[in-house]
């Protein structure tokens, strides 16, 4: 999911590096061993301190310091792997999962984590009730679960698979659905469905959400007192400038060098380059294809993620020049994509073949692929009667996200080979937020457009479900046999089974044609010479006290 920015200038940088000497008991300079506070830069606020409020990656970045889950990932994998739950096995029916929990662990506020406090937590989320249920908050409960307890939405209203949790003992915690959910496991991997302690939830009085849906106002807790389990516990957080976290002395697991975390606001790209320059931050995220080279110059490190995403070209079928399928395959002829990752995209960038990722289950190597064949396109275009096509192409300006670094290169590369096979395109740029995404997902106005995702955990579901799930605006077509095929595949249990009906649903999807998959685009980070160890995820589970610096 997507979180808009807060625009702030280069004098934050100063804050963060008045922060340098205070914190862990040790004495922080610019440089040299002995550091302990880690400064790391973010694009924009947090939306909420609470992650079950939370579905944008400036959040999950200060959740996954704060909060734990009962499943986490495989270090620079998106495979799910103990975390609190040290093992967890499920019924044959897929009705009952048993998770045998860690011990000796306690939340920030001294409250045991054990058996209760998951059920608690469980409970929480299935029954958020008003404001609370909107989709701009509770956005993954949602998506995974299907729905709540109750809702006076028809769609959420006891729609949900979760049916209850028991904790029979201390260190079990035992979780019954209404019907099977493959992706449970997994999808518990996500900050939204962390930990959080009973006891805080209740004296922050967590869940009185008010306001309106697309304009919620988050209890104090969300904005003040966020309790988890993790490595960090909050300090302070000060809106359109930086949050501070400091370390949890009574962990459970490793602590590391790293004693206190800033995170300054800077949410111009060029500005978190400037600021890294200039020894005010230790490191920063979403780095230019065009800044790659001259920081690696310059003696800054470079880390790469493993791409766990894709960049698309959407095609909108309720635009009746895009209805036609000779048109849609024509287009995705006319696109040379091994030269469009050359000249756009980082190095290492692959080319897409499938709306998802090679190393997600389902990936399917035999879908048609539609090469570069202008020719070919041509006479596609020829053979429906569109060889005078103009057709609107929607592009997103002043971001920069993992899968599309540089939206506007990206367009011109793509302009080009349409117009070489005969195809006028009328270029429709927009601001990213709110402008760009509310023509693409809430309205039929548009024609082509560029898009993408991040994948959240290891399951198809995740990236294809969330395309063509159901109807949309973003695609502007109505095709049940695909969605049909999409939906069976994601409740079928068996592992095997489900990777043969996900590979034939991505078959599918690429015979229907309602978009060109264009690229993995490799998202890049920038840190000081002296940062060492950074966690780098593809799904962004980084937690900060395995980082050591110092030279």
């Amino acid at each position: 999911m997507v979180a808009g920015g807060v625009v702030v200038g280069l004098a934050l940088t100063a804050c963060a590096a008045s922060d340098r000497d205070s914190g862990g008991g040790a004495t922080d300079g610019a440089t040299g061993e002995g550091r302990s506070t880690f400064i790391f830069a973010a694009s924009s606020d947090p939306a909420s301190l609470d992650p079950a409020f939370a579905n944008d990656g400036e959040s999950f970045r200060v959740a996954r310091q704060i909060f734990e889950g009962l499943v986490g990932t495989e270090p620079g994998t998106a495979d799910p792997a103990p975390l609190l739950a040290e093992s967890w096995e499920s019924s044959e029916d897929g009705l009952t999962y048993t998770f045998d929990l860690k011990e000796g662990v306690t939340f920030h506020d001294g409250t045991p984590f054990d058996g209760e406090a998951v059920c608690f937590n469980f409970e929480r989320w299935n029954n958020f009730t008003g404001v609370a249920q909107s989709e701009s908050l509770t956005y993954y409960w949602q998506k995974v679960n299907g729905g709540f307890a109750t809702s006076d939405v028809p769609e959420l209203n006891g729609t949900g698979k979760y049916e209850s949790c028991e904790a029979p003992d201390a260190t079990t915690a035992v979780v019954t659905l209404k019907s099977p959910l493959p992706e449970l496991v997994a999808a518990l991997s996500l900050p939204s469905f962390s930990m959080q302690s009973p006891t805080a939830l209740a004296e922050y009085d967590a869940d009185n959400v008010t306001g309106e849906g697309d304009t919620p106002t988050l209890p104090e807790y969300a904005t003040a007192h966020p309790t988890g389990t993790g490595p960090y516990r909050f300090e302070s957080w000060s809106p359109g400038e930086e949050v501070v976290l400091t370390a949890n002395e009574d962990y459970w697991g490793e602590q590391g060098q790293v004693r206190r975390i800033v995170f300054p606001v800077i949410s111009d790209a060029t500005a978190r380059r400037q600021a890294l320059q200039a020894g005010d931050i230790d490191g920063y995220d979403l780095v230019g294809p065009a800044d790659v080279v001259a920081l690696e110059e310059a003696g800054f490190q470079i880390v790469n993620r493993d791409p766990f995403n894709v960049l698309y070209l959407g095609m909108n079928q309720a635009n009746p020049e895009l209805a036609d399928v000779r048109v849609r395959q024509a287009i995705a002829h006319a696109i040379n994509k091994e030269a469009l990752v050359a000249q756009t995209l980082p190095e290492g960038t692959e080319v897409a073949t499938n709306f998802v990722p090679p190393a997600v289950s389902g990936w399917n190597e035999d879908v048609a692929t539609y090469d570069y064949d202008p020719d070919r396109a041509k006479a596609l275009l020829a053979e429906a009667g569109k060889s005078d096509l103009t057709i609107d192409f929607n592009y997103p300006t002043n971001v920069s996200r993992p899968y599309m670094p540089t939206p506007e290169q990206v367009f011109t590369a793509i302009e080009a080979d349409l117009e070489a096979v005969g195809i006028t395109v009328n270029p429709v740029p927009a601001p990213w937020s709110p402008d760009y995404l509310d023509t693409i997902q809430g309205g039929s106005e548009h024609g082509l457009h560029l898009l993408g995702w991040t994948g959240d955990y290891n399951d198809t579901y995740n990236f294809i479900g969330v395309f063509f799930g159901g109807k949309s605006n973003e695609w502007g077509f109505d095709n049940p046999e695909l969605f049909q095929a999409i939906g069976d595949a994601r409740y079928v249990a068996d592992v095997d089974e489900q990777r043969t009906a996900y590979e034939e649903a991505n078959a599918a999807i690429m015979e229907f044609l309602p978009g060109v998959p264009l690229a993995h685009p490799v998202p890049s980070l920038a840190f000081k010479a002296d940062v060492h160890g950074y966690p780098a995820s593809p799904v962004q589970d980084e937690v900060y006290n395995v980082v050591t610096l110092g030279d």
